[in-house]
């Protein structure tokens, strides 16, 4: 489901002593995280807040927030995590965000009365990410996020449509 709301990453110490705050992001790159001029404190947006600046370093990002001068106000805010607003953020067809896949139901492409169990996470390994499925037992289940497994992907409608490779599923041919 697509929310409005997304986690940009979470505040995990400070930097210097003038209000600079290291983010642990929750995206693609720290790279990414710079691309935002106001970040929100909570996932309904009710608290915006202007980012100042916002660098790379590392597989970390130094963000500066307005209203953020000091170390012990950086400090208070360790822990935080920041969110993003969808519409600010132009992705490229195909492309989606985690947190709009997890929660997803996983359907076979070739009989779409099957459902192998819900999306419940992406694990980013570096060759192509692989997902977990969860069935309605409990059992997690591991799918290359490649094109000849991953058919169909849908968050609108809360659905991926899949062709397991042989042997994935109990049930596969």
């Amino acid at each position: 489901m697509r929310k409005e709301f997304l986690e940009l990453g979470q505040i995990v110490g400070t930097h210097g002593v003038r209000g600079e705050m290291r983010l642990n992001p929750r995206c693609d790159s720290a790279e990414f995280a710079k691309k935002f001029k106001t970040v929100y404190f909570d996932e309904r947006g009710n608290v915006p807040v202007k980012v100042i600046s916002c660098r790379p370093h590392g597989n970390a990002a130094l963000i500066k927030l307005e209203g953020t001068d000091t170390i012990e106000q950086a400090q208070a805010l360790r822990n935080r995590v920041i969110y993003i607003k969808r519409s600010d953020v132009n992705l490229p067809d195909g492309q989606w965000f985690i947190a709009e896949l997890i929660g997803c139901t996983v359907f076979d492409a070739d009989n779409t009365s099957t459902v192998y169990g819900k999306l419940s996470d992406v694990m980013q390994t570096g060759a192509n990410d692989v997902w977990a499925v969860t069935d309605d037992r409990g059992r997690e289940y591991l799918l290359p996020a490649i094109k000849n497994v991953i058919i169909k992907t849908d968050v609108e409608n809360d659905a991926v449509f899949v062709r397991p490779l042989k042997g994935i599923f109990d049930d596969a041919d």
